[in-house]
């Protein structure tokens, strides 16, 4: 009953992962949250992978502090940097790790996809072996996004600079008949509408977190983790970049995203 009642972390480079924390704390209301960010390193997409997995250490390591019962790896470029060996690192704790939704787009018929991620997602191994096992079925285009994640861990403070980037990135596919958009960076969803907009409007958006919300459920249950009553949920924030200003831009992403 002890460990059914504690919280479950979430942890990512930086705010980004609060976009997937508001998901899982809609879905989940009896569970408790930690969000631990990792803001004073962020971003991890342009890290080194050695690197990435260090640093998620000891994200996680002050989160297991704090008593959580499960880990949400909020962060696209630790889940394929680093997920296999924090699994084993940690294997008394259910780990999950959040990956672009490419497989999800593919089977729902879409023929001309675009994936944005950071620049080591999109290089990694886990994410080159998924393109190339849908090329026939699919035009996928990966768009390496440097730079993007840093200007949104500003908030709606970077929202200038965040304008200006897409608009370099995203030129080279603005006469292509794109109809699906993957975000394979828990920062971006913040921004999905601008993304959207600059693209030509109507397009159908994938960032994951439908099979992260079923997996986590799944998995506490499995694991007689589910917690059955909460009068009210509770959720907390906690930063490497552990200041007053910083933290109260986590409770008000989480509690309105970027606001134009």
């Amino acid at each position: 009953m002890e460990d059914r009642n504690a919280p479950i972390g979430v942890f990512d480079s930086g705010v980004g992962g609060i976009s997937t924390l508001r998901t899982l704390a809609k879905s989940l209301p009896k569970e408790n949250f930690i969000f631990y960010g990792d803001s004073a390193n962020a971003p991890y997409g342009e890290r080194p992978a050695d690197q990435v997995y260090q640093l998620s250490v000891t994200a996680i390591n002050q989160l297991r502090k704090q008593g959580i019962k499960a880990l949400v790896i909020a962060c696209n470029t630790a889940t394929s940097a680093a997920k296999p060996q924090l699994i084993s690192r940690y294997p008394d704790m259910p780990i999950l790790g959040i990956e672009p939704a490419l497989k999800q787009a593919v089977d729902a018929g879409k023929k001309h996809i675009l994936v944005m991620a950071t620049p080591l997602t999109i290089s990694r191994p886990k994410y080159q072996n998924q393109a190339a096992k849908f090329k026939d079925q699919a035009t996928i285009y990966s768009l390496p996004c440097p730079g993007l994640a840093d200007r949104i861990e500003l908030g709606t403070a970077g929202l200038p600079q965040i304008s200006s980037l897409l608009d370099q990135l995203l030129a080279p596919y603005l006469g292509k008949p794109i109809d699906a958009l993957v975000l394979g960076c828990t920062h971006y969803p913040f921004v999905k509408d601008i993304i959207a907009e600059k693209l030509g409007g109507q397009i159908e958006i994938y960032t994951g977190y439908d099979g992260i919300e079923r997996y986590l459920e799944y998995q506490l249950r499995t694991k007689s983790l589910l917690r059955t009553e909460n009068q009210k949920q509770t959720i907390q924030f906690m930063s490497s970049r552990d200041t007053p200003a910083e933290l109260a831009l986590y409770q008000d992403l989480f509690d309105h995203g970027i606001q134009r």
